[in-house]
């Protein structure tokens, strides 16, 4: 309680002491108003303000405070300082934002705080394209032209391009071409166009970039003066003895409409003057060419194209060719068809007749290789160019021909390339079999089926297995003992038949054991002869059918053999033997074969028992 009277008693006595004593009063803050905005630009205003009263106590900062929201103070927005004291000040409010409402207050500071005006408010300029219009073109000629235009606002932005847009259509500023004027900036300008094309309407829009980018004035539009064409003259690249292809490029109609071209010709210089000439099918722009005819052989011709126009009539330089003399045909030989074992189809075909008229055309042969001079020629029905056949009959059966195309004109007898018919071969009982060459072997390439020696004589048909296995005499069978496995198979024949010299068509043998050698030695060894002689594919070789290619044209089938223990027929689709004509050397019941199967590329060279089935190739002597 005493504390409290203490306390109380000293508040009262300061009381008293102050007022005893007199004590001065505090100021107030200052009295002022926010002067009007003026001057707002996009960016920039004045305003100010006028300090009435500074509260009793010196301003010390005065100025304007502003904002995007109401009420700015000094403390949240970005102000202005101007001086101190009181009256009448102004103030620069710069960075300001375009198309933006702000708020402005004026403040003045003295010891008493800060104090503020009346709140004004104000809308900064905004930013717009350029204003402008597009000049009338009033200088021009066939290829050049002054166009412009006139800026009468930059929209509150500097202008920093200007100039124009042309072309050909009427929307130049999105298809034509720009020129840009010297400078930016607002007022009259203009461009210079360059490079137009003669009698030609264009399209003209004048334009101004500033940062809010780019306006536009109207179109206007303007043609450009006609002149003659221009022409360039085409080398003459088709030309014969006695006809070309000569012509030229209009590449510019002058402005004017073509309404003719052509070439002039003739055997002396500047044929414009001297010579013939020959219009075009059509007129206008663009590529052209004229055909030349009844020139003559071996000789010079000059030639210019010409185009002409309303205006005038223009010449292109002039080109030379000479045409040619007559030459031998040129032909090819196509290849043989229809091959039998003494006749076969071949012919040729004949592409260019040289410049001189064919006389006769046909193909030559000969059993030796050549340039085919001197080779028997048989001439085919009728003359002329493009492609013919020749039926070739007589001949001899599994003989190897080189056949060319002939054709002959006034500058001689032309040959095509050389072709090579093999012909088949037959057997007594007249049938035909397909044959191939490799190397220096003439082989068949079909299993034989003859049924009768050559003298005429009758081999022994022997189905049964049991007569089979006992034989010591020639014999054949058919596979499965069905006649219709012929064509596909051929014959199954024992050693026996095999072994005699008549077996084969006369000027053919089975081959020996050596001559198997020769072969599988040529094909590159055993190892991957059998492939090179195995008809590709499994259509009727079991898979994999390993290594097969038949390159030589040899054409094994897997036909299986018969065996000799029990004479049954076995294993088609997975392998085919083919006798030799030799006795094995070291055991006179067995005879040298070969043997391919499906599963590899080896040729086997086995000896296997005289009455065993196999199939038998013959072999050229």
């Amino acid at each position: 309680m005493k504390k409290v009277f203490n306390f109380l008693t000293a508040a009262s006595l300061l009381t008293v002491f102050a007022l005893f004593y007199g004590c001065k009063k505090d100021p107030d803050m200052p009295t002022l108003t926010t002067t009007a905005i003026s001057g707002i630009t996009t960016t920039t205003a004045t305003s100010g303000g006028n300090i009435t009263s500074d509260g009793g106590a010196e301003v010390t900062a005065r100025g304007v405070c502003w904002g995007t929201a109401t009420k700015p103070t000094i403390a949240g927005t970005t102000k202005t300082s101007d001086s101190k004291g009181i009256g009448i000040f102004t103030s620069n409010i710069t960075g300001l934002t375009p198309s933006t409402l702000y708020y402005v207050r004026a403040y003045a500071t003295n010891s008493a705080g800060t104090n503020y005006g009346n709140e004004v408010s104000f809308t900064t300029l905004g930013l717009s394209q350029a204003t402008l219009t597009t000049t009338a073109v009033t200088v021009f000629t066939h290829n050049t032209a002054t166009a412009g235009g006139n800026i009468s606002s930059d929209g509150n932005a500097p202008v920093s391009e200007r100039g124009v847009y042309f072309g050909t259509a009427n929307n130049p500023q999105t298809t034509g071409t720009k020129v840009a004027a010297a400078a930016g900036g607002t007022g009259a300008f203009t461009c210079g166009l360059t490079n137009l094309v003669p009698g030609t309407l264009y399209y003209v829009i004048a334009f101004a970039t500033n940062s809010q980018g780019t306006a536009f004035g109207s179109v206007v539009q303007f043609t450009t003066a006609a002149v003659a064409p221009t022409v360039t003259t085409a080398a003459v690249t088709i030309f014969t003895q006695t006809t070309a292809t000569a012509g030229g490029n209009v590449t510019s109609t002058g402005g004017a409409t073509v309404d003719e071209r052509g070439v002039y010709y003739g055997t002396t210089a500047n044929p414009q003057t001297t010579g013939t000439k020959v219009a075009a099918g059509t007129a206008g722009s663009g590529e052209f060419t004229v055909n030349l005819a009844s020139l003559t052989p071996a000789t010079i011709y000059y030639v210019v194209a010409y185009a002409k126009n309303s205006v005038n009539t223009s010449y292109g330089s002039q080109v030379s060719f000479t045409t040619s003399p007559v030459l031998r045909a040129t032909l090819t030989t196509t290849a043989p068809a229809s091959i039998t074992n003494v006749s076969a189809s071949i012919g040729g075909n004949i592409t260019a007749d040289g410049g001189g008229a064919i006389s006769e055309r046909g193909i030559c042969w000969s059993t030796t290789p050549g340039t085919g001079e001197g080779w028997t020629q048989v001439a085919a029905a009728s003359p002329g160019t493009g492609t013919y056949s020749v039926s070739l009959t007589g001949l001899a059966e599994g003989t190897l021909y080189y056949i060319r195309a002939y054709a002959e004109n006034s500058a001689g007898t032309a040959f095509g390339d050389a072709v090579t018919v093999l012909t088949y071969m037959s057997d007594r009982q007249n049938n035909i079999y397909k044959t191939v060459k490799i190397g220096d072997q003439i082989w068949m390439a079909e299993n034989l089926e003859v049924t009768q020696y050559n003298g005429g004589a009758a081999i022994a048909n022997v189905p049964l297995a049991s007569d089979w296995i006992a034989l010591t005499t020639p014999a054949y069978c058919w596979w499965n003992n069905d006649i219709d496995n012929k064509d596909a198979y051929g014959a199954l024949y024992n050693w026996y038949a095999a072994n005699r010299s008549d077996l084969c068509p006369t000027g053919w043998h089975v081959p020996t054991d050596p001559d198997w050698t020769v072969l599988t030695d040529l094909l590159g060894g055993v190892t991957v002869a059998g492939g090179k002689l195995k008809e590709a594919g499994t259509e009727h070789w079991l898979t994999p059918n390993t290594g097969a290619t038949n390159e030589t044209g040899f054409t094994a089938l897997p036909t299986g053999f018969r065996y000799r223990l029990n004479g049954n027929f076995n294993d088609a689709g997975t392998l085919v033997y083919f006798w030799s004509s030799t006795q094995y050397e070291f055991d006179p019941i067995k005879g040298y074969y070969r043997e391919l199967f499906n599963d590899n590329a080896t040729v086997y060279r086995e000896a296997a028992y005289k009455t065993a089935g196999k199939y038998v190739r013959c072999l050229k002597n």
